[in-house]
């Protein structure tokens, strides 16, 4: 166990960072990967297609815990739309889907701290054209690249809603760590909101990035699609390693 540094009264304190400056802002500008692309939201680009996938789940159940939506009609979600691609605090980004060229879900950089280099994803909204895919997790891993590799943070958060199962599986399955709850830190849609707080530091990022690398590389995905090996499975690995 590494013994804490103290100062001249004896009293512990954190590690020094000696080099340390304010983060860049995260740029407005597009992230390639293999299997999606990730875009600033423009309305006249990508409404007509991110509507027409979210459109066809059979029910309104994957905007429960989102603080937006359903969307009654397509006028509704374009005015959505606007008010996402005027955003600078969230920055909101439409995910693209390399195959088809469709916009199939958007994910957002946001509470951008540049002074402690802390920010979070967040506004993470998927249709069903995108759940479970391997675009689905690459776009995740697209904003990891940009929050510890380009931008150089120290932190990357994740929250959701306590009562979101799925949310906070996918927060563990990417590799965030469980830091606590929240208790009733939100209001919205009308009801308290208790939140679920997940965070990867950029050590950790250090230690789990070469997983993703294994996951995403096409010998993981046998030939109809799915995965030969599992990304918790490869992030145990590195992390044990």
């Amino acid at each position: 166990m590494n013994t804490p540094r103290t100062n001249e009264y004896g009293q512990p304190i954190g590690p020094a960072l000696a080099d340390w400056s304010a983060r860049p802002a995260p740029p407005a500008t597009p992230m390639a990967g293999r299997y999606c692309r990730l875009e600033p939201v423009d309305t006249a680009r990508h409404a007509q297609s991110l509507y027409a996938a979210f459109s066809a789940a059979p029910d309104g159940r994957d905007w429960t815990y989102m603080s937006a939506g359903p969307f009654a009609d397509s006028a509704k979600f374009d005015a959505h739309m606007a008010r996402i691609a005027d955003s600078v605090d969230p920055q909101h980004h439409a995910i693209i889907d390399t195959r088809s060229g469709d916009a199939v879900g958007t994910a957002a950089l946001m509470r951008v701290d540049r002074s402690n280099g802390v920010i979070e994803v967040g506004h993470v909204s998927y249709s069903r054209r995108l759940q479970r895919t391997s675009a689905a997790t690459e776009a995740i891993h697209l904003l990891m690249q940009r929050v510890f590799d380009d931008l150089g943070y120290r932190r990357f958060e994740w929250k959701c809603d306590d009562l979101n199962a799925p949310s906070r599986a996918a927060a563990l399955r990417l590799g965030f760590t469980f830091e606590g709850i929240f208790r009733q830190a939100i209001v919205y849609k009308g009801r308290s909101r208790d939140t679920a707080w997940f965070s990867m530091t950029d050590g950790e990022w250090l230690r789990v990035r070469s997983a993703y690398a294994q996951w995403l590389a096409p010998g993981n995905f046998d030939a109809a699609g799915q995965q030969r090996r599992r990304l918790g499975e490869l992030i145990a690995e590195a992390r044990a390693a």
